[in-house]
Parts: structure tokens; sequence; C-alpha cells
């Protein structure tokens, strides 16, 4: 799917959905998966006026509970609960989901949710791998659904205005951004397989991911750094810098993914990279990607940030300490302009108003999923240790049988097995 047919496409859908509901009336949200970013989305929706939190899941009881208590003290209304996310979909109260599962999840969820008629604010990155994010587009597409990514940056607005002063050409002819996720992380250590914990429903967890026995180190958490479940920290703090860099050079799909990474620091239960360095061509253009989550050692003053280089100047995006930014640098390195917020959740509000006004919402899905191409691709440069070229209008890796076949992955028989995904 290329630029020019995804906007017109992704336009007539949307433009043939009906409108939902009149502004005043109430949107009815369910919140699939409660811990950490799930746990935070209830507490962001549950400000948006005319928004009820409708039902929770997760099949972790104890968890599940918490969460629930939580809406109950912040909205004093009780959500239903459940552990299978069938049961939300079969409610037709319901109007949209939220979907913060761990990674594996994530596309075979927001499929069923847009085959059920439900509109879908994804976590990023919106899949597992690459073939699940293109199903998760067609989803949406066959049911006019409005889906949202959860890089919550393309609602910040200081991040838009910075886009827009970029691409209006205030820096010059833009050439290169770096994204950087620089951070100092925990070992996980190492963890023997164990019994599944009481209140868990293990099997659902695993979903249609290869079973793995139980282990603390692949569960709440943990499951990021295991590649059966997680995308590593490219797919999980990564996918915000690179989305963004990617708006500001203004490209799509990278030709040429090259670079290295490594596990150098962590002796423990992590299969994934705690070390990147990964390069993105694109005809003219080029975005370098950095990751060192042993580090405690900011670049420019920030954990997590985008530079952007133009011919005339250079501007820098962050965010750190709640404090959302950016810099403008002219020529000479000289800070000519520079603005500051606090970190706010607009994201969420943005969604809500694209479900009742059936319009695009900032970080639309087909958005989604080419930021979120970008994880997967270093993921795979990661894993075969060698530069790889990218045809978008294949969706694949000519010439390289095995870095082709971890744009998707396998799977065991479960009813939410993504069809068509394997």
């Amino acid at each position: 799917m290329n630029r020019r047919y995804f906007l017109g496409s992704s336009a007539a859908a949307l433009a043939a959905a009906p409108k939902l509901r009149p502004a005043a009336d109430r949107v009815n949200i369910a919140i699939i998966g409660l811990r950490g970013r799930g746990k935070a989305l209830a507490g962001s929706f549950a400000t948006v006026p005319n928004v009820s939190i409708g039902a929770l899941v997760d099949v972790d009881s104890s968890v599940l509970a918490q969460v629930a208590a939580g809406v109950v003290k912040q909205t004093g209304k009780t959500p239903k609960t459940y552990s299978d996310l069938r049961r939300v979909l079969d409610d037709k109260s319901i109007d949209a989901v939220a979907i913060a599962t761990p990674d594996h999840w994530h596309a075979p969820a927001a499929i069923l949710a847009c085959d059920a008629g439900k509109d879908v604010y994804l976590e990023k990155p919106c899949a597992h791998n690459a073939r699940e994010a293109s199903l998760v587009v067609a989803a949406a597409r066959r049911n006019k659904r409005i889906v949202q990514h959860g890089t919550q940056a393309r609602s910040r607005p200081t991040t838009q205005r910075a886009i827009e002063l970029i691409h209006a050409g205030r820096i010059g002819r833009v050439l290169m951004a770096k994204a950087w996720d620089v951070q100092l992380r925990k070992s996980i250590g190492h963890r023997p397989d164990s019994p599944v914990p009481a209140g868990v429903d293990y099997d659902t967890w695993i979903g249609p991911a290869p079973a793995l026995p139980f282990n603390e180190n692949r569960f709440h958490y943990t499951w990021h750094w295991n590649w059966n479940y997680g995308t590593g920290d490219a797919g999980n703090d990564g996918a915000h810098q690179l989305d963004q860099a990617r708006w500001a050079l203004g490209v799509d799909h990278p030709h040429d993914v090259t670079g290295s990474a490594a596990k150098l620091f962590f002796d423990d239960d992590q299969q994934t990279p705690d070390t990147m360095t990964i390069t993105f061509s694109y005809p003219g253009k080029m975005l370098i990607f950095e990751m060192r989550i042993w580090s405690p050692y900011a670049m420019h003053g920030v954990e997590n940030g985008v530079a952007v280089y133009g011919s005339d100047g250079m501007v820098e995006i962050g965010k750190s300490d709640r404090v959302n930014g950016y810099r403008v640098f002219d020529r000479s390195g000289k800070l000519v302009h520079k603005e500051e917020e606090q970190v706010s959740d607009t994201h969420t509000h943005n969604f809500i108003e694209c479900v009742r006004s059936r319009q695009a919402p900032n970080a639309e899905i087909e958005i989604g999923r080419i930021s979120a191409l970008h994880c997967h691709l270093a993921n795979v440069v990661a894993r075969t240790g060698r530069p790889l070229r990218y045809d978008a209008k294949t969706e694949s890796i000519p010439g390289d049988k095995e870095a082709n076949a971890l744009l998707g992955r396998q799977y065991r028989a479960h009813w939410s097995t993504p069809k068509g995904a394997a």
C-alpha cells in the first residue's frame, strides 16, 4: 500500500462510515490489558468529557481488581470486568476499546475488535511484527473503523509546532534526523520457570504466540525483552522517537537499513539487544537510531529525543521530567527559539473526538504501521546481523529468506490467530 493509495483509500473509507453520534453523546470504552499503559489509559480516558469506562479486561485477576477499584474511585462508577476480551467484543454497549496488552496481543486484539465493529486505541508498536501490522490496517479499512496508534507525540502541541516549522523551511533543506533512546534500565536477572500464579489465565496470556512455560522474566513488563512476546526497546520506547523523526523528515518506507546491535551490558534473561545503532536510508535523506538502555548519560539533555538537521539549522525535540519541548538552533549553533509544556495526554482526547466525527486521528493506523515497521526492520538487522533492502511494494525483504521470515512469525492454534498472517 503506497502513500497515494493510503491517503485516498483511508479518506474514502472514513467518509463512507456513518456518524457515530453527536459530540455531546457518551462514548463507552473498554480497556484491554491493565498494567502500565493500560492503567494509565484508564485514568486518562476517565478525564475525557462524556466518556465512560464501561469495561476492563485482564487475564490477571489481581491486576483487574486493582484497576477496577481505581476507576470506581476516580469516576464513581463500577465497570464490568472480564478475563476474556471476547466478552467485551460481544458487548453491544461498548463503542471502542483501548488495547495495552503485551506486544504479541496488539494486532490479534485490534483485528478482532475492528471485526466486532469497535473503534480502537492501540498501543505502540501496533503489532509484534510487520505482517501483522498490515493486517490491522486491512481490518480497519474493511470495517470502516477509527484506529489510533499510541504514539502520543502526534497529538502533542509543542511537537506539532516543531514539525510544522521544520516542514515550513525554518531550518532549510532537511537532510537527516537522529532518534535516540538512551536511558538506564535495570537487569532482570535470571529466573527459572515456575508454576503459573494463582488468578492468572496464562493460556490466554500466551494467545497465538508459541507456548513457553511460565517464567516471571517473561511476564509482567519483562516480556518486552523476549522475542516471543516483545519487540525490545526499539518497539517499546524507540517507537516514539522513530515516529517523530520520520514525521520530521517527511518520509515513509526506508529502502535500505543497516547497522549493528548487541547485548553488551546486561547478564540476564533478556534476549533483545541493549545497544543499537541503526541507519535508515530514503531518497536524499537519512535517519539514525541510537539505543543504549544501560546508559545514565542523556543526549542533548534528554533521555529520549530527536534531532533534525537542516541546511540552515537544527531542531531538537525531547521530553524530560514531565516536560515536553523543542529548541531551534541556527546555522552557527545559536539557540534562537524554544518552547516547553507540561506533559498531558491529548492523544486520548483526539481519539474520542475522531470516534465522534469519523475523521482520521492524528496517529491514524497507517501512520502507525509505517513507524512500527522501522522498529521491526531494526530488529531484523539486530537478529540477522546484516543489512537489508526493503521493498515497500511487496512489503518484503527480497533475496534474504531468513530476514524476510522475521517480518512475520509462527503461531500456535488459537482462536485469536490473525487470519492470513502465516
